[in-house]
């Protein structure tokens, strides 16, 4: 437990500054970065995996057709959250993000009900419906759904669930979920060729360069996230990525310069207030199941 509560606050901590890397692409769409993002990230795990001699997992992949189905679900899903992420942090929506990952571990909670029969306490349910009233708060002062928070919420948080199941090494779980999508990014590679589109290969070679670490920057944050997921529970390891979206969000505001309105303020606070009621019911029944 304790192991995995030190690999979780690396991998947020590593993510909540993620949003400084990606604003240096700001002239790159979304889409060609994201297949950046795969590629150079496959090429990483690759190598680190034939220098921990792990081939023969692979292979034991490749013949599980289970467990590929279970990766393929869980590449697609950590896919779809780099594209928002990356699209919202270079529209200058890091608030919005941030928002998202504080929404993430109350939404844990309810992924863990449904799929893992965790029974949550009366106080973290009291959480949740804080949380739910915050969302319907900001949903009506944006005028419109937050779709970018409730979507990098949601894939994050079946990720989480779908590495959780699965139970797969990090290294060899990684490597295989960025096989899975690998093709498409080599595949919008070769459309953006011939429709003559290509934006990353033209960046100036410095730029480009910090592009390649992509790979290496997608993937120590996720390792270090499959480590923690085997071996906490969900509901708990949800609960400390409030690390991430806290340093979001002072990025957002004292580096980016973006906007709080006091009605998304209102939401951020009963956001936190859902995150405090629920640690100390979380506390209070750690403490009665010891007293038991």
């Amino acid at each position: 437990m304790n192991n995995g509560l030190v690999n979780a606050i690396i991998a947020y901590i590593m993510w909540g500054v993620l949003p400084l890397y990606w604003k240096l692409f700001n002239d790159v769409p979304a889409g060609e970065i994201l297949s950046h993002r795969v590629v150079w990230s496959f090429v990483f795990m690759g190598v680190l995996v034939a220098v921990q001699r792990r081939w023969g997992d692979m292979k034991r992949i490749a013949t599980s057709r289970s467990l590929l189905l279970s990766l393929t679900v869980s590449g697609l899903l950590i896919a779809a959250n780099w594209l928002i992420f990356i699209w919202a942090v270079n529209n200058d929506h890091v608030v919005e993000t941030s928002l998202g990952y504080y929404l993430n571990p109350l939404l844990n909670v309810l992924l863990a009900v449904v799929f893992l029969r965790e029974k949550p306490s009366r106080g973290q349910w009291l959480a949740i419906a804080i949380a739910g009233a915050a969302v319907l708060i900001i949903a009506i002062d944006y005028g419109r759904f937050p779709w970018i928070s409730i979507s990098l919420a949601a894939t994050f948080g079946l990720y989480g669930l779908a590495k959780k199941k699965i139970g797969q090494d990090a290294s060899v779980g990684l490597l295989s979920e960025t096989a899975v999508v690998l093709p498409v990014a080599l595949g919008y590679w070769i459309y953006l060729a011939a429709v003559g589109k290509t934006t990353a290969w033209t960046l100036p070679v410095s730029t480009f360069v910090e592009l390649l670490l992509s790979g290496v920057v997608t993937a120590l944050p996720l390792l270090f996230f499959a480590r923690a997921a085997a071996r906490m529970a969900l509901s708990t390891l949800g609960f400390v990525q409030y690390i991430g979206p806290t340093i979001m969000l002072l990025l957002s505001v004292f580096v980016f310069k973006e906007s709080v309105s006091p009605v998304l303020l209102i939401g951020f606070v009963l956001i936190w207030t859902a995150l405090i009621v629920y640690a100390a019911a979380s506390v209070r029944g750690t403490k009665l199941a010891k007293a038991r």
